[in-house]
């Protein structure tokens, strides 16, 4: 089979061993000097490719409101002036409560010129909570010197409940605030130029929340010389960025490091252009994303395994939509977890139907912490799960832990800490220095690290049955999803100190109704639909005979209407189900799928 393949560096990687039984995984291939920060970049593009598109949204008429690099350039440094006016710096912060938009890029941009941190905050956190009780801790962490809102209407519950420790409030639309076009109207002076010069590697570029499993967000610092270290070795390995500079088409959030510091930095890195979309892998949201891939041909599809599952029956169906998506598409790159085998096949598919051959796919591995790169599959792969080699400058070392290997990074890419938790920051590094992800990988061929690190879940999610057999969470829970597509949206794996092996499910609401076949039904009469039941029982049957060990079939599934609840940590900002929250809150219904006289809610597959 003739994949398309982009020009990619080829890797270069040597393993050495540890008196500890660790192994270490290294690039020969050095990382080349990069930018000492992210303002020079902008200022870089501005000069060289000021007519260039850079930025483009929707209006509220539904065109296309479009932003030169010459123009965010200009109107970055009248932002950055506005900031020094206001005295914010290092310790008093910027901190943005909404979601992607051109305002918050010129933020963003303005912030990185005048050396002026920027917190940007998922927008979940004030318009799904019933409590702001993130926003709060936020804060009161950053305490920052100006807060951002898009519109006053949306964001006037949290504005008035949380305590921003006399913050001035910026408004793009409302009253009651400044306005942000106060700032682009300020004059820039040497200042600008005077505080540009001072930002180096070590200075503070952003603070990016993560949520833990139980516990509040922690606030990961960036500096700009991690950021400009993990684009440099992306610039390395896809040395194709550079002769085509990118077109992206993207919905990721830039408050999550994979949307904000991967994605958005590409763009800046290479003098791109990034097409905000509104859209969302969520049946209201996706046709939203379908208008925009219709009209915009991307050069590289960056997206989430849900997001896929969402794209693919639109692409699947609709020939224009097709030909336009795959028209100078390089390179297909998925994230945030492994990708069922079956959207690889399809996603394959649907290119083969545009074009006459499959377009490569790939994917990466890594965390906030690590700015995200710290692994990348930049050779030809054919299957999910290969998340593939350090890349340039960083290093990768394989830690024997509960029966698993541990990946620890260290390079120029990862974090010094977070933000005012100086516990967490001792606890986050070994005795030598390395940070502990806490996610397991090994060699797809231990007699060749050049084919790459397969992820293997994460060490501390992972649990015994009774018998004493481990239970290898995230390989579990991608299969028994795979298996019951497009059914099955998300699960978690129970089971710990059990005879055997149960899921808590959620469905996917489009092809529940369909499965179901009730248009209009809710999600609470759905779970209880007899065709769902046959459906899930049958599938995961199938998969049980060829999975009849007792550490890889799933037993029983109770299937649960009310979606993972942000409030209580259940879900992160990049669509994770946090296995021990969800286990935690959902106490009863692991109680129902484990009884010695299940109900009817109970699903069985024998």
């Amino acid at each position: 089979m003739t994949v398309v393949q982009p020009a990619l560096a080829a890797p270069r990687i040597v393993a050495s061993g540890a008196p500890d039984g660790s192994l270490i995984l290294r690039s020969e291939v050095e990382l080349e000097p990069y930018e000492a920060s992210l303002g020079l970049l902008l200022r870089h593009w501005a000069r060289e490719a000021p007519d260039r598109l850079f930025l483009a949204e929707r209006g509220p008429e539904g065109d296309w409101i479009e932003l030169t690099w010459g123009e965010a350039g200009r109107k970055a440094n009248s932002v950055a002036q506005a900031l020094l006016d206001r005295g914010l710096g290092p310790q008093r912060p910027l901190l943005i409560l909404s979601g992607n938009a051109i305002d918050h890029a010129l933020l963003t941009l303005g912030a990185f010129l005048a050396g002026v941190p920027v917190a940007p905050v998922s927008p979940a956190y004030s318009l799904m909570s019933q409590t702001y009780s993130k926003v709060k801790h936020i804060a009161a962490l950053v305490k920052p010197g100006l807060v951002y809102a898009s519109d006053a209407g949306p964001f006037s519950g949290v504005l008035s409940a949380v305590d921003f420790g006399g913050a001035e409030l910026v408004l793009s639309s409302g009253t009651g605030a400044t306005h942000f076009g106060e700032l682009l109207e300020t004059r820039p002076s040497m200042d600008v130029e005077d505080a540009l010069e001072s930002v180096g590697p070590d200075s503070v570029a952003k603070i990016l929340f993560t949520s833990g499993s139980t516990a509040m967000p922690k606030g990961v610092i960036n500096t700009h010389g991690m950021l400009g270290a993990n684009q440099q070795s992306l610039a390395q390995i896809w040395p194709f960025t550079a002769g085509t500079p990118p077109v992206l088409v993207d919905w990721l959030p830039w408050n999550h490091t994979f949307g904000g510091n991967h994605n958005f930095n590409l763009i800046l890195k290479r003098g791109g252009t990034l097409y905000i979309d509104a859209g969302r892998p969520a049946p209201p949201l996706m046709p939203i994303t379908v208008k925009n891939l219709t009209e915009v041909a991307p050069t590289i599809y960056f997206n989430v395994p849900a997001g896929y599952g969402a794209l693919l029956p639109f692409l699947e169906r609709d020939e224009a939509l097709r030909a336009k998506f795959f028209e100078r598409l390089d390179l297909i790159f998925y994230a945030a977890a492994a990708l069922p085998q079956d959207l690889w096949t399809r996603l394959e598919a649907v290119a083969r139907e545009a074009r006459g051959e499959p377009v490569m796919m790939t994917s990466s591995w890594g965390l906030t912490e690590t700015s995200p790169l710290a692994t990348a599959a930049h050779f030809p792969i054919d299957r999910a799960g290969v998340i593939g080699v350090p890349v340039p400058g960083v290093e990768l070392k394989l830690v024997p832990v509960e029966g698993k290997l541990e990946m620890r990074v260290k390079g120029p890419n990862v974090t010094p800490g977070y933000l005012g938790q100086p516990d967490l920051t001792a606890k986050a590094f070994d005795e030598d220095g390395w940070y502990r992800t806490g996610d397991a990988g090994k060699l797809e061929d231990p007699d060749d690290p050049n084919q790459g690190v397969v992820f293997d879940g994460r060490v501390v999610e992972d649990f015994k049955l009774l018998t004493g057999t481990f239970v290898s969470v995230g390989t579990l829970r991608v299969k028994a999803l795979a298996a019951a597509s497009p059914l099955l949206m998300d699960a978690v794996v129970c089971g710990h100190d059990r005879d055997y092996v149960g899921l808590l499910a959620w469905m996917n609401p489009g092809a529940a109704r369909e499965i179901g076949e009730a248009a209009d039904a809710e999600m609470e009469t759905l779970i209880s639909s007899p065709k769902i039941h046959a459906f899930v029982r049958e599938r995961l049957q199938a998969y049980n005979r060829e999975h009849p060990g007792s550490s890889t079939r799933v037993e029983r599934v109770v299937l649960l209407a009310e979606p993972p609840s942000l409030d209580a940590n259940e879900i992160t900002d990049k669509g994770y189900v946090n296995q021990r929250a969800a286990l935690q809150r959902r106490g009863a219904f692991v109680d129902a799928l484990f009884s010695e006289r299940p109900s009817a809610e109970v699903i069985i597959c024998p």
